[in-house]
C-alpha cells in the first residue's frame, strides 16, 4: 500500500507541473516562445509648392509644405548664394517671408518631416520668381547721413504711379522706420508717386531716424513690381524755428526755443504775396539766378541773388536783397520772397539745416500743400486720411 500511495502522489505532483507549465501567462506561449512584434507607422510624405523647377514665381507668393503620416519640423528657404530668407512657417503649413522675395532669382526651398514611424524625412524643391514686365524704381530724401532741421519729412518718390489703396496699403506696409526715441507718426500719400512720412509733433532733438524701403518683390500695380530695396539713415540737429511777421516785417530766429536772432525782412507787394503757413528749409543755394519766366512772367526780372534758402517748390526763398534794404522792417516790396540784407541773409544761411521750420504770418496767401515738402500745412487728423492704411505707427 505504501508504494502504491508514493506511486499516486509522485504521478499528481508531475501532472501538476505539466498543467501549470501550460498556462503560465495565459498567452499561450511559454518559455522560448517567440516575442510578439512590434507595429510601426507609415513612412511620412513631403510635398513642396512650389514644385521644384517652377518659374514664373510672383515674389509675394507663400512657400507651402504639406507632410502626410508626418508633421513637418523644420523648413528653410535660401536664394542661390546660400543666403537663408527670414520668414515664419504658420499653422496652415504655409511659409511666407518677413518681406516678398525678389524677382528673377532662385531660391531652393529645404523641408524635413517627422513619421508616425518617429523617423526624420527630408524634401528639396528649387523655383525661380518671376522677371517683371514693369519696374518700380525709387528714391528717397533725405540723404543718407544727413543731419536735418526738425520739420524734415521722409520723401519716398516712385517711377510709376500707385492708384488702387490695396497697392498703396502694400507699399506703407512694406516701409519700415527705426527711430532712437520712439515717436507717433505716419505715411501719407503726397501724389500716386509720392508718400511721405512726418512725425505727429516735430521730431525731438537728436533723434537718429532709419528708414528701409523693402521694395525688392513689392507688387505696386498690374505686372509692375520692386526690383531693390533702398534705405538711408539720419540725424535731426537742433531745433531751429523762424517765424517771419507780415505785420512787423521781422523774422524772428529760435534755437532750441531761444531767441539768437531778429532780422528786418521785406515780404511780397500786393499782388506778389508770399505765401502764409508752416514751410521748411528745402535747399540750399550760396548764388543762384532768380528767373521771373519760372513763375510764369518772362521778362520781369532775372537778376542773381546770393545766399538763397528755398521754402517752396514754386520759388519762395529766404535769399539776400541788397536792392530792398529800405524796405526791410516796414514796407513789403518783394515778388514774393522774404528779402533781407546781405549780411542777415549769409547769417541765416549759414545758420540754416535743410527740415529747419520757416513759418510765416499774416499774408493773403495760404500755403498749398504739395508746395514743396510740405507737411505741416496739414493737420494730423488730414495727414492720417492720407495714409492708406490709416493708422499711425512707432518707431
Amino acid at each position: 500500500m505504501r508504494n502504491g500511495r508514493t506511486l499516486l502522489a509522485g504521478t499528481f505532483a508531475t501532472a501538476l507541473l505539466l498543467v501549470a507549465g501550460c498556462s503560465s501567462d495565459g498567452s499561450g506561449g511559454g518559455p522560448g516562445a517567440p516575442a510578439k512584434s512590434q507595429e510601426q507607422g507609415p513612412v511620412a510624405k513631403l510635398s513642396i509648392t512650389p514644385a521644384n523647377g517652377t518659374k514664373k514665381v510672383a515674389p509675394d507668393t507663400g512657400v507651402s509644405v504639406k507632410a502626410t503620416d508626418g508633421k513637418v519640423t523644420k523648413l528653410t528657404v535660401a536664394d542661390a548664394k546660400g543666403r537663408e530668407v527670414r520668414g515664419a512657417l504658420g499653422a496652415d503649413g504655409t511659409w511666407r517671408p518677413a518681406w516678398p522675395l525678389r524677382p528673377s532669382t532662385a531660391y531652393t526651398v529645404s523641408a524635413q518631416a517627422t513619421g508616425t514611424d518617429g523617423k526624420p524625412v527630408t524634401a528639396r524643391s528649387t523655383f525661380t520668381t518671376l522677371k517683371p514686365k514693369r519696374v518700380l524704381e525709387s528714391g528717397m530724401s533725405p540723404l543718407d547721413g544727413e543731419k536735418v532741421g526738425v520739420g524734415m519729412p521722409v520723401q519716398l518718390l516712385l517711377s510709376q504711379p500707385v492708384t488702387a489703396r490695396s497697392d498703396r496699403a502694400a507699399v506703407e506696409r512694406s516701409l519700415e522706420v527705426r527711430m532712437s526715441k520712439p515717436v507717433e507718426g505716419a505715411w501719407s500719400w503726397v501724389s500716386d508717386r509720392e508718400v511721405q512720412f512726418r512725425p505727429r509733433e516735430y521730431w525731438p532733438v537728436g533723434e537718429k531716424v532709419t528708414v528701409v524701403a523693402h521694395l525688392a518683390g513689392l507688387r505696386a500695380g498690374r505686372d509692375v513690381w520692386g526690383t531693390k530695396d533702398r534705405s538711408l539713415t539720419f540725424t535731426v540737429g537742433d531745433e531751429h524755428i523762424t517765424k517771419v511777421s507780415n505785420a512787423t516785417h521781422e523774422a524772428v530766429v529760435r534755437k532750441n526755443g531761444e531767441v539768437v536772432k531778429t532780422i528786418p525782412v521785406s515780404l511780397g507787394k500786393p499782388g506778389d504775396d508770399s505765401w502764409s503757413g508752416v514751410m521748411i528749409a528745402q535747399e540750399k543755394a550760396a548764388e543762384t539766378i532768380m528767373d521771373s519766366a519760372t513763375i510764369g512772367k518772362p521778362g520781369e526780372y532775372r537778376i542773381r541773388t546770393k545766399w538763397n534758402v528755398r521754402m517752396t517748390y514754386s520759388g519762395t526763398f529766404f535769399h539776400a536783397a541788397p536792392w530792398s534794404t529800405g524796405a526791410q522792417g516796414n514796407s513789403n516790396v518783394s515778388h514774393g520772397c522774404v528779402n533781407a540784407s546781405p549780411a542777415n541773409a549769409r547769417w541765416f544761411y549759414e545758420f540754416t539745416q535743410r527740415g529747419d521750420i520757416i513759418e510765416v504770418k499774416g499774408t493773403s496767401r495760404k500755403l498749398q500743400f504739395g508746395n514743396g515738402p510740405t507737411p505741416w500745412a496739414k493737420s494730423w487728423d488730414d495727414w492720417l486720411a492720407g495714409s492708406a492704411l490709416g493708422k499711425p505707427i512707432n518707431g
